[in-house]
Order: C-alpha cells, then sequence, then structure tokens
C-alpha cells in the first residue's frame, strides 16, 4: 500500500513538475466539491438554441437550473439527458457555459469525464468563441476537446472548425482515439492552446495536433478570447444518424473537474 501510494504521489510531483517547467499556472477552476446545482458564479446555461435544435436537427430541450439535468455531489458533476413528458422536446438535458465567467485566450484546458452509452447519444466538452470576431460559426472557429457518439462506443473524437475547415463541408481537422472504456473510467481531456497550435490529449498522452497555417482567419481565428461548454445532445446530424434508442434513458456524462491554466 505505502509503495502504491508512493508512486501515486511521484506521478502527481512529475506532472506538476512539466506544468511548472511549461511556466502553467491554474488560474480558473470547478473541481465539484459542494453539492446542488452547478456554480453560478461559474456556469450559465445555455437554452437560446431550443426553438431551432441548435443548428444540428438535435432532439433535446436543454433546461436551466433543473437538478433533474445538471447537478452536483459526490464531487461530481452530473449532467444527464432524460426522456420525460411536459417539455416542448421528447428530452431534457443540460448545457453549461463559462461565456463571461471564464473565458481565456490561449492554455492549458483539462475536463476529466467519464462519458455517457448509448445509440443517439452525443456528449460533448468543448470551445466556442466568447465574441465572434470573424463572424458567425464557424468563421469565428470551435475547439472541440472531446466529441462521442454512442453508436461508436469505443471512440472519441478531438475536432476544429474554421471557416476553410469545417464539418458543413467535410473539410474539419480532427483526429480519432479508441478509448473502449470511455463510458465506464474516467480520462481527462486536455486542450494546450498557443499561438501556433492546438494540441489535444487524453490523460497526458497527446492524440492530435492543429498548426496554424498562416494569418488568414478563415484558417486560423483563434485569436480572441473562448469558453467551455459542456453538453449532453441527443439525437442530431450526427449523433442521431442511427436514430434514438429511447430504453437507454436516463444518461449522464460525470465530470470530475474542470481546470484552465495560463503561462
Amino acid at each position: 500500500m505505502i509503495r502504491h501510494i508512493l508512486i501515486l504521489f511521484s506521478v502527481v510531483l512529475l506532472f506538476s513538475s512539466c506544468k511548472q517547467q511549461n511556466n502553467y499556472k491554474l488560474v480558473w477552476s470547478d473541481e465539484f466539491d459542494y453539492t446542488g446545482l452547478p456554480n453560478e458564479l461559474k456556469w450559465n446555461y445555455d437554452t437560446v438554441g431550443n426553438a431551432w435544435g441548435w443548428g444540428n436537427n438535435e432532439l433535446q430541450y436543454y433546461t436551466t437550473g433543473r437538478k433533474e439535468n445538471a447537478w452536483v455531489d459526490n464531487g461530481k458533476l452530473h449532467i444527464t439527458a432524460r426522456k420525460e413528458k411536459g417539455f416542448p422536446n421528447a428530452y431534457t438535458s443540460a448545457r453549461l457555459t463559462s461565456k463571461h465567467k471564464g473565458d481565456w485566450l490561449y492554455g492549458r484546458f483539462e475536463v476529466r469525464a467519464k462519458l455517457c452509452r448509448g445509440i443517439g447519444i452525443w456528449p460533448a466538452i468543448w470551445m466556442l468563441p466568447t465574441e465572434n470576431k470573424y463572424g458567425n460559426w464557424p468563421h469565428s472557429g470551435e475547439i472541440d476537446m472531446m466529441e462521442h457518439v454512442g453508436y461508436h462506443p469505443d471512440t472519441v473524437y478531438f475536432t476544429v472548425h474554421t471557416g476553410a475547415f469545417n464539418g458543413m463541408q467535410h473539410t474539419q481537422k480532427g483526429g480519432t482515439v479508441y478509448l473502449p472504456k470511455a463510458e465506464d473510467a474516467f480520462y481527462t481531456y486536455a486542450l494546450e492552446w498557443s499561438e501556433t497550435k492546438c494540441d489535444f490529449f487524453v490523460d497526458d498522452k497527446k492524440v492530435f495536433t492543429f498548426k496554424k497555417e498562416s494569418n488568414d482567419s478563415e484558417k486560423w481565428p483563434f485569436d480572441d478570447p473562448f469558453h467551455l461548454l459542456l453538453n449532453v445532445a441527443v439525437g442530431g446530424n450526427w449523433g442521431g444518424i442511427h436514430g434514438v434508442d429511447d430504453a437507454i434513458f436516463p444518461q449522464t456524462m460525470e465530470v470530475d473537474y474542470v481546470r484552465v491554466y495560463q503561462k
């Protein structure tokens, strides 16, 4: 037991040392060490797209301040998608953002999470520009730190969208990782974003790099503050390709912590 503790302590020290060597300092976090609704000083509920399906023909109705969809206890944030009656859509869920409460230009972003499962489910950890400096999506950019669709239970995706590289044109830039326990275990999904590139990590293993090719904002709009988003979608143009299995609900993405470092 003592040996195992010493090994774990050594690993923690090693990673802390790496962060110090890269001059990273913790500037914002939520450790979810409380019970109740998500901390309103750090998180917003995004519901603005409920009327039109969020541009992806998604099926969920995002709610506000409802423990059935977003709740913190036992040291974890739980974002839960449900099939239930009494709402404009057949499914409810939550979409949390840090907009205007946590906005950053460059840094290391870490989210440790266990994903949900089932045909039709679509959890995501991602970033959007706080101000659309170069115009509406996709021209001002999008950074997907992690996406997972239930019909590919053993795979996670990392993607960058810009005016030149985006999903609507099937020109997006990204990578995939085989992660067969993503729905059963916690992994740390991380992004290191600098002036010249975006590096993506799973448990500190680099899995994808998007490099700046030029100063053209259509290829690199990532020179303005972005904010974090955490959500669980249902169906949609990607998540719902194979339909939705109503027998899976409720489904929950659990988040152990969110941490932001800057140099």
